[in-house]
């Protein structure tokens, strides 16, 4: 991943981006389930039987959902990372002085 990473410039929008998805793993998740769910959602509607505004609503609650979702275990895998990891990482590190 860091080839990638190394392979564009600094200020590129490339390089923004997998420094963000590695800081922050699950907003890429995020992005590709909202993606997913429209992708779905097209093709639902292209063979569903169903009106066009309850579909359209059921779709956006849908992507809604899943980016909701994507976030909230992201906060707590960062408070996790953060708060727990870190601190023994912390103590170990003294102890072994």
């Amino acid at each position: 991943m860091s080839s990638i990473i190394s392979a564009y410039p600094d200020d590129s929008q490339t390089s923004k981006f997998w420094q963000k998805s590695k800081e922050s793993p699950f907003v890429p998740v995020g992005m590709a389930g909202f993606a997913g769910i429209v992708a779905f959602g097209l093709y639902k509607m292209r063979t569903g039987n169903t009106k066009m505004s309850v579909h359209l609503i059921h779709m956006r609650v849908a992507a809604q959902g899943f980016v909701v979702g994507a976030m909230t275990i992201g906060v707590v895998y960062s408070m996790y990372r953060d708060f727990y990891l870190k601190p023994r990482e912390q103590a170990k590190a003294l102890l072994e002085k």
